[in-house]
């Protein structure tokens, strides 16, 4: 009998991936590349981002949850863009001591998410690394020609909005890490950890921000810092009032324990929230709009003439912050 022509490279695709390439453009993986036809009088939104082990996610972690973050960092940005998903390309950058039960597990991760958000799988690359494991998927989307809502574009009177709550990523980092206590009940505790391990991309309020924002982006390094972002590249400044900043009851408790995690909230990252600008005349219609997502949306500021992010205490006193957002480098 002849030896199996087909690499284990192969065979691995086969068991674990090609399940997940649902549309007929993936070709079953069966080849080079995939191809895809936006649908009629759309744009093509285009994405990629990669999460690496000992950085993004620990090494320990539940495969299901690495691919299911993976996946959904990617996400969070086509929301903030208002657009639809479509699909997804995957790279896969493995240490040699992955076993079959782990990509098993991933897989499982992914194929939950990619139903439950619309995305199949169109192809990609799997390669052996001798450092740690990197997952990179390269997301595209698709919105009405000309209606992607880019960072730029807020303008002086607009509000800003951030969708669901804003730190308990942050400090379930640090409470995963072990490097934290601040007597939480074990539900709070969970909660910030979850937040940590699993985003939530806020993908039901694509069509609002589409509609109603100005400008969007994803809270992914930070309030403080990605505001900064948006108000720089719109030329305009952002007065906010940090009471207003929506926080979870596990955060308010950790933050009671310890007032200077107030910072770590603001300025930690790994929110996966939107940030958005609207003008003042569609505030009420995306409040509405955002309610029948069931995104809840806070209103937490004000654009004005400027430059620069601008966050006031209770006493209207404009806070300072030792680093305004997260940074690989």
């Amino acid at each position: 009998m002849a030896d199996d022509p087909t690499s284990a490279e192969d065979r691995l695709i086969a068991k674990h991936f090609a399940p997940l390439a649902t549309h007929p453009g993936a070709l079953g993986l069966s080849d080079d590349a995939a191809f895809i036809k936006p649908p009629a009088g759309c744009d093509l939104v285009l994405k990629t981002d990669a999460i690496i082990g000992g950085v993004h996610f620990f090494n320990d972690d539940a495969a299901h949850t690495v691919a299911s973050k993976a996946l959904r960092v990617n996400l969070s940005d086509l929301a903030a863009k208002g657009a639809k998903p479509l699909g997804f390309l995957l790279s896969l950058a493995l240490p040699k001591e992955t076993n079959d039960a782990w990509l098993a597990d991933f897989a499982n991760g992914l194929r939950g998410d990619a139903v439950l958000f619309s995305c199949p799988l169109f192809g990609g690359d799997t390669d052996r690394t001798p450092g740690p494991a990197t997952i990179t998927i390269a997301m595209f989307g698709a919105v009405p020609e000309g209606t992607m809502v880019r960072r730029a574009g807020a303008k002086p009177g607009d509000l800003v909005f951030v969708s669901g709550t804003i730190g308990d990523a942050a400090l379930g980092l640090l409470l995963r890490r072990g490097d934290a206590d601040w007597k939480l009940e074990p539900a709070q505790r969970q909660r910030l950890i979850s937040r940590y391990l699993l985003p939530l991309p806020r993908n039901a309020l694509a069509e609002a921000v589409r509609t109603h924002a100005s400008a969007s982006m994803d809270v992914s390094d930070g309030l403080v810092g990605d505001l900064a972002k948006l108000c720089r590249v719109s030329q305009v400044a952002a007065d906010i009032d940090v009471a207003r900043v929506p926080q979870s009851a596990a955060a308010k408790a950790a933050i009671a324990h310890d007032a200077a995690l107030l910072e770590t909230a603001l300025t930690g990252g790994d929110d996966y929230e939107i940030l958005c600008t609207v003008p003042l005349g569609k505030a009420d219609s995306f409040r509405a709009a955002a309610q029948a997502a069931n995104v809840p949306v806070t209103k937490i500021g004000i654009i004005e003439e400027g430059e620069g992010a601008r966050f006031r205490d209770a006493q209207g006193q404009e806070l300072a912050f030792r680093r305004a957002s997260f940074s690989h480098f």
